[in-house]
């Protein structure tokens, strides 16, 4: 089995790739999203909240679903439970996104596969605010 963590698609992602959705991304900044969604900004990424309300979030406009957004995606973060991730691994690769992140505790081994398989890099139950102090 492929790592899910494996150095070059994490530093793909941390470093190369700008855009971000964030799905499960709200308005409230106690939950974990919120916080490494500003995280994300402070590192100079651009954050697209997905939400099924599409709420505005540290200033920028949210959509529904990942085919809602009328601008290319670089990485797809998911915070959602394991059993409904994959449909979001499956959705950004479908709307051509360069790379999927599942955040910690979130894992889908099938999803991991399949998304991998298909050319695009996956990283898998670690959250970007770890992978940037382990550098």
């Amino acid at each position: 089995m492929t790592s899910w963590q494996e150095t070059e698609s994490v530093d793909l992602m941390l470093d190369d790739l700008e855009t971000w959705a964030i799905v499960g991304l709200s308005g409230n900044p106690d939950r974990t999203a919120y916080e490494i969604a500003a995280l994300l900004q402070k590192r100079g990424k651009r954050i697209v909240p997905i939400h099924p309300s599409a709420p505005t979030v540290l200033g920028e406009q949210g959509y529904a679903t990942l085919s809602d957004v009328p601008f290319p995606l670089d990485v797809v973060d998911v915070f959602r439970k394991s059993d409904s991730a994959g449909k979001f691994a499956d959705e950004a690769v479908a709307v051509g996104a360069k790379a999927v992140w599942f955040q910690l505790g979130v894992i889908d081994e099938a999803a991991f596969e399949r998304t991998i398989a298909s050319g695009v890099p996956m990283v898998m139950d670690t959250c970007p605010a770890i992978e940037w102090r382990r550098r």
